[in-house]
């Protein structure tokens, strides 16, 4: 067994009927290579023979008794590949939008807890040769990092099912006895380390203070839990549309050397411009910042292949500047004094604090989901995850693009997350079915807002086409 932690125990919490916590990742891959037809039972028997790879798709949740410690993952459990793959068929032409819509639908339903907490979808019927695997999985199995590397090893074309000593048998599922004494020698753990993280938490405390005393005001930033009311947030309803869209690494390295910013932040600032755009088409206004909630990893290990190690940062973006070039001063300014402030608090101690949610918390969540009161905290989330730096294939069937994104939060419906690809950096949007007309809206506003940047840093607004990428057909 396997203790989840506190961040993962909260994403089980979390989860309600019309926010459900699992994220996407989308492999579209060129099938026109391979030597056959690369069909889902190709794909299916493919899997098969690297599942003993996956280990962490071998977990299942248990509960605990009387919820008095949380979930354990127990670590080999019986797995029946039948349930966990879905043949699909996107309708014509196949293009980026409809699969971006079989995508939106998949998002939509929540993982079955009576198995292993993840789904593959194969969707075949793409324009150029191409199929797609839609892989959902719960975000308190793995989170950006982890499942980056879930990825990797999945599509490793070296992993054969004679590489490694045959993989140990399920294990019987505990007793209530053992899951209680395991629960119990926890607890006393954590009792144990309470006093120090008390005093590295008030250490930390009197150390963001005095750095913010220091300072002094920051004219332009948001403050904290201040988020302001926008379009963005309301009760979450439980249907789910997605859009994506691919730009070529050279162009953002090209406009991030130009204005010798990090890429980070050049991302953040064309998410404030491309939600300036839509504030003013949905709100009839942008005039304070917005708050993303940015992840960001404790551990970037490659062969971490589960688990939650992260912070986040609560970001202002500087929605109601109109000038492009002021916006990225404000993003990077925001940027650099929230990561001093986590290295001042300690970037552990949010991560250690989670550990003590109790899990009776979980209907506070579930109220919170369905109520109409606004999110005060965050507008939305934004993340921005490395992804795989060498183009795999299985073969001869080469994966082309790769997409992820994560749940939607409460009061918060929309989520942007991009993820980097050998020469590509690709951008997936999910939000419900209320918020905006098209989900594409969203990403056009993104590309618009990084021509804008670049023209303003003296570059071609000509973007360079993404060749390889899924056609809009």
């Amino acid at each position: 067994m396997k203790r989840l932690s506190g961040w993962d125990a909260m994403l089980i919490y979390s989860e309600t009927e019309n926010i459900p916590t699992h994220t996407l990742k989308i492999a579209v891959i060129d099938v026109s290579a391979y030597a056959g037809e690369f069909t889902f039972d190709v794909f299916r028997e493919m899997l098969q023979r690297r599942l003993h790879r996956l280990v962490p798709l071998h977990y299942r949740l248990l509960e605990i008794p009387l919820r008095l410690h949380h979930p354990v993952w127990l670590e080999r459990s019986e797995l029946d590949l039948d349930c966990h793959l879905t043949r699909l068929r996107a309708p014509a032409p196949g293009g980026r939008r409809e699969l971006d819509q079989i995508i939106g639908e998949i998002a939509a339903s929540p993982l079955n807890r009576e198995r292993p907490l993840w789904h593959m979808h194969f969707v075949e019927g793409l324009a150029g040769d191409r199929v797609a695997v839609v892989a959902k999985v719960h975000h308190a199995l793995a989170d950006g990092v982890a499942s980056a590397n879930l990825i990797a090893r999945a599509l490793d074309p070296n992993v054969i099912d004679d590489d490694l000593d045959p993989p140990l048998p399920p294990v019987s599922t505990p007793g209530t006895g053992e899951l209680l004494r395991a629960a119990a020698r926890d607890h006393l753990d954590q009792l144990r380390q309470l006093p120090g993280l008390v005093r590295a938490t008030a250490a930390g405390v009197s150390r963001v203070r005095r750095r913010a005393s220091e300072r002094g005001p920051q004219p332009g930033l948001a403050r904290n839990f201040h988020a302001p009311k926008t379009f963005l947030n309301h009760v979450i309803s439980p249907g789910r549309r997605f859009a994506s869209t691919s730009i070529a690494l050279s162009d953002i390295k090209e406009t991030s050397k130009r204005l010798d910013v990090k890429i980070n932040d050049l991302i953040l600032t064309v998410t404030a411009g491309a939600l300036r755009t839509l504030s003013l088409r949905y709100d009839g206004r942008a005039v304070e910042p917005m708050i993303a909630h940015v992840p960001s990893t404790l551990n970037a290990d490659p062969n971490r292949l589960t688990g939650n190690e992260l912070t986040a940062l609560n970001l202002p973006l500087p929605i109601h500047v109109s000038d492009p070039l002021d916006r990225l001063r404000l993003t990077a300014l925001a940027t650099s004094l929230a990561k001093e402030d986590s290295e001042l608090l300690g970037p552990m101690v949010e991560q250690s604090w989670a550990g003590y949610l109790p899990p009776i918390a979980q209907p506070l969540f579930h109220r919170m989901a369905r109520r109409g009161a606004r999110n005060t905290m965050v507008n939305l989330v934004v993340s921005n995850v490395p992804g795989p730096r060498q183009r795999s294939g299985l073969d001869g069937a080469l994966v082309s693009e790769i997409y992820s994104v994560g749940p939607l939060i409460t009061g918060s419906a929309l989520n942007i997350t991009v993820w980097s690809y050998v020469d590509q950096l690709n951008v997936a949007v999910l939000t419900d079915d209320l918020t905006v007309r098209d989900p594409h809206e969203v990403t056009d506003a993104i590309l618009a807002a990084l021509v804008e940047l670049r023209t303003a840093a003296g570059l071609s607004e000509e973007l360079t086409p993404v060749r390889s990428a899924l056609s809009y057909v």
